[in-house]
């Protein structure tokens, strides 16, 4: 290279390198500051499937263990008769990522509803066969003692209902709306194990189906659902119970219209995932604070699906069963959504 040639290189080298270093010292706050400002929206991973494929399930977790209860099995030959509504239970143990047969309920239900209380698991009311129907609404109430693998029947609840919800709250469960495949009920009725009685509480202010309920600090929220079994009518609206005063508040929607859906609560925040509609399955998962009244998206579910269940352990929640198409559809999967901390829970 001739002197001119190096001179000159070394003319435009000193310009353009502290140009470039200016550039790029401009452009890595901004880049730093777009990621200090994303969201944290969860992570998911995949567990082992659940043993048999089904839909309409509800599950709960008690002692560190996850139970899956009920629903309709993939039809085949051996369940025909029964219209391939299954008793089965299934305990899924979280650490050694494991599926263990349980002894089944009493009998066959699906769309139940289902609550934990001083170690015990209880299944309350749903839909089982009669005759050539698949709907008829019951108003049984079932409870699992872990340590005898055994099922004992209960009071009943005052109102036969499938498609309704189950809470707990200061150790008393909530049966809180459903369908008699007449009319959708309002009924807010209580059990008290401790007494194996029934008390009613004020009605539920916006009468709905396959809605999601769930209990943060002390208050009881009615998320979403349908009105009388139709998924082409889903509902957005969320009410909030408070027990102590017995009345209802409306708060913020649920930004997605949806039904068949299942509700987890992890750090005060309750989490709604999937669900149904005339368009299809949902992948949708929102969550609530209470404190700001607002809803926030979340990692979607991986696996878009209805009437599944879910159930928190250490902070994770499991995501299971559920149809991938809307009506009579089956799956088996089980996802592991990992919420953010609530340090790093913002609002978009």
């Amino acid at each position: 290279m001739s002197f001119t040639k190096s001179l000159w290189f070394a003319s435009l080298s000193a310009t353009l390198i502290p140009l470039l270093s200016g550039l790029f010292l401009i452009m890595l706050p901004v880049s730093i500051q777009s990621a200090q400002h994303e969201p944290d929206r969860g992570s998911w991973r995949t567990a082992a499937p659940t043993p048999t494929k089904r839909t309409e399930v509800a599950a709960a977790a008690l002692d560190g263990k996850i139970y899956v209860v009920g629903g309709f099995e993939k039809p085949s030959l051996g369940n025909m008769m029964n219209f391939a509504i299954t008793p089965s239970v299934e305990m899924y143990d979280p650490p050694i990522d494991r599926w263990i047969a349980k002894a089944p309920l009493p009998v066959g239900l699906h769309h139940v509803g289902i609550g934990v209380v001083g170690g015990r698991l209880y299944v309350i009311g749903g839909y089982t066969q009669s005759a050539f129907s698949v709907w008829n609404p019951v108003a049984t109430v079932y409870v699992y003692d872990p340590a005898q693998d055994s099922w004992t029947e209960r009071a009943p609840m005052p109102t036969a209902r499938g498609a309704l919800s189950v809470t707990e709250h200061e150790g008393k469960l909530y049966a809180i709306g459903g369908y008699d495949r007449k009319a959708n009920t309002s009924a807010v009725e209580v059990y008290d194990p401790a007494r194996n009685v029934w008390t009613t509480g004020a009605s539920l202010p916006t009468p709905r189906d396959h809605l999601a309920v769930a209990t943060v600090a002390g208050k009881i929220y009615a998320i979403g659902g349908r009105i009388d079994g139709d998924y082409a009518r889903n509902l957005a609206v969320t009410e909030r119970y408070d027990p102590t005063t017995d009345r209802w508040t409306r708060v913020a929607y649920l930004p997605t219209a949806r039904s068949g859906m299942t509700a987890a609560v992890v750090e005060g925040k309750i989490y709604v995932f999937g669900g149904e509609g005339s368009g299809g399955t949902f992948n949708q998962n929102e969550a609530y604070d209470p404190v700001g009244d607002r809803w926030q998206g979340m990692a979607p579910l991986p696996t878009a699906r209805h009437g599944l269940g879910s159930a928190v352990v250490q902070g994770r929640i499991y995501v299971i069963s559920g149809g991938p198409s809307p009506g009579g559809s089956f799956g088996d999967v089980n996802e592991v959504f990992i919420p953010p901390s609530a340090t790093n829970w913002k609002v978009d």
